[in-house]
């Protein structure tokens, strides 16, 4: 069993939870983007998983404007990767891996293998695939 999904826009990280009147307190906006993953996920693909599975999270950011054609090419072909654009790869998995918490699997510790990419495009996006293992 297999599942595609793309949350389409620019990769974005889990906030670090902010200490607030005694209280821990996810950021607003990472909270927004858990949501919105979870609805794609619903709309998309209904899938359940219940063994161990594999996740892959293949990131596209955006190219800049002010980059040459040479080099916006070069981005496009893969000869230049995104090692020095935020969000890290670690919070765009900690992000994704918490929306499909009870969504797509019944616990996180389900996942056994997890690939992550980094790369660029012109459709800034992230494609998320999550595999049966067993």
């Amino acid at each position: 069993m297999k599942a595609n999904f793309t949350i389409d826009g620019k990769p974005q990280g889990k906030g670090r939870p902010r200490l607030s009147y005694g209280r821990i307190k996810t950021p607003e906006q990472t909270v927004m983007y858990e949501n919105y993953i979870k609805l794609l996920y619903r709309a998309q693909v209904k899938m359940y998983f219940e063994g161990p599975i594999k996740i892959a999270i293949n990131c596209f950011y955006p190219i800049a404007k002010s980059d040459s054609k040479k080099k916006k090419q070069a981005k496009l072909n893969g000869e230049i990767r995104p090692h020095n654009i935020k969000p890290d790869a670690d919070n765009v998995i900690k992000v994704i891996c918490d929306a499909l918490n009870k969504v797509a699997y019944k616990d996180d510790t389900q996942i056994v293998e997890l690939v992550a990419t980094k790369h660029f495009a012109d459709k800034p996006r992230v494609e998320v695939t999550i595999e049966a293992l067993a």
